[in-house]
């Protein structure tokens, strides 16, 4: 069932987030647009629209979450594998995603820190 779903997730990203996905969008609110006087702009014809993009929106909220927590763990995955491969590297950086966000935190400000005190080696490199 995970896997089904999985690509399901992301066959239909892919296709949502395409241009002509887009347009047909586009097209169903200009059709929805002109059929207005038709329907003298009843409770019926918001009706059709409020729900419509209601319905598309709850799902789509559960599927673009999976296809971009999916993206952040590979993502993820591979920075990990890159500091394990540096030997230069903090191994304890491998697995931050687990630390609290104070740790975090002070991790940003050292990092910080540390890209100022190489642009001032820079600068008198420079000079």
């Amino acid at each position: 069932m995970k896997e089904i779903f999985r690509k399901l997730a992301y066959k239909v990203s892919e296709v949502v987030g395409s241009a002509p996905a887009f347009l047909i969008a586009l097209g169903l609110v200009g059709v929805w647009l002109i059929t207005g006087p038709m329907f003298g702009y009843s409770d019926t014809w918001q009706l059709v629209i409020n729900t419509g993009t209601t319905i598309v929106t709850f799902l789509m909220v559960f599927l673009i979450q999976h296809t971009q927590n999916r993206d952040a763990k590979i993502l993820q995955l591979k920075i990990d594998e890159l500091i394990r491969a540096v030997s230069a590297a903090r191994t304890k950086l491998v697995g931050l995603e687990d630390l609290p966000d104070e740790e975090i935190d002070r991790l940003q400000k050292e990092f910080q820190r540390l890209a100022k005190a190489r642009e001032k080696k820079r600068e008198k490199a420079k000079a």
